[in-house]
């Protein structure tokens, strides 16, 4: 019996160019039928993705990639990691060694220096629902300011493997790198990119729902997870049945127990769930 479905938003949900489908909408109706508790889990934050989330009745989010989670039917946190001063400090230093563009998530919105990677893309995904904040000198404003930074994202047309390296030296925080280059170019700025998302220690898609089934007293067994891309694996690992839709990374595909045949624009979500639900 499954109780928990935990779902990514894009690329999986949504195909981020059309609204949801009307069979992935009829399947998130079919869950609260069945009494089966549905978590977001994307690596947005909560601010860029709470008009989403009121309006898809979704029970659970968590998001920034598992370094928030929130009661969606209470508007309430269960848990929320946010970047020390310190890991922050030396991330920022290294980022304006290297050339990086820099963008940071906070509870409200984003703040940037000038929206050009993933930090566009959301702002023309959300038209005018993200707090956007462009300043004069983003390492300033982020160390001196009150934000709590809850997402460091790292951006570069160039290959970040090399600087990657650099940043796993630094104590206290957690990487997830995500390319999007090829076939997986971003078709929403029509662009090829890298970006690190660093969030603090051991935050990550998995953990979080770990902690959310612990919450809920839902073992493994009873979970499905569906996702797309490289940051979706670590929720496979802790859950029952890890599902990859069809438009999904290769190397998601590879690990995933189920694939669909269907893409997220064609109802990959709502295949998942009547095949095991």
């Amino acid at each position: 019996m499954i109780r928990l479905v935990s779902s990514d938003i894009d690329s999986t949900l949504i195909d981020n160019v059309h609204p949801i489908c009307q069979r992935n909408t009829e399947a998130i109706s079919y869950l609260k039928e069945k009494n089966v508790t549905f978590s977001l889990c994307t690596g947005k934050s909560y601010a860029i993705s709470k008009d989403f989330c009121k309006n898809i009745g979704a029970d659970f989010g968590i998001f920034g990639n598992g370094s928030h989670c929130v009661n969606l039917t209470t508007n309430t946190d269960i848990f929320k990691r946010t970047l020390s001063i310190d890991s922050l400090t030396k991330c920022l230093e290294l980022a304006n060694e290297y050339g990086m563009h820099i963008h940071a998530n906070t509870d409200t919105g984003i703040i940037s220096e000038k929206l050009e990677y993933l930090d566009l893309r959301n702002s023309l995904l959300f038209p005018g629902k993200i707090e956007i904040n462009e300043v004069s000198d983003i390492y300033n404003t982020l160390i001196n300011g009150n934000a709590q930074i809850l997402q460091l994202v790292l951006s570069s047309c160039d290959d970040l493997s090399e600087f990657k390296a650099k940043l796993q030296q630094i104590s206290g925080i957690s990487i997830t790198h995500i390319r999007k280059k090829g076939k997986y170019r971003d078709k929403i700025i029509d662009k090829d990119y890298e970006y690190l998302d660093i969030s603090t220690s051991n935050v990550s898609k998995g953990n979080a729902v770990s902690t959310l089934s612990n919450y809920l007293n839902i073992p493994k067994e009873q979970i499905i997870a569906i996702g797309d891309n490289i940051n979706d694996i670590s929720m496979f690992k802790v859950a029952g049945i890890g599902v990859a839709v069809s438009n999904g990374y290769d190397e998601v595909k590879a690990v995933a127990d189920f694939v669909t045949k269907n893409s997220a624009g064609d109802g990959g979500f709502a295949e998942a769930i009547y095949k095991f639900i």
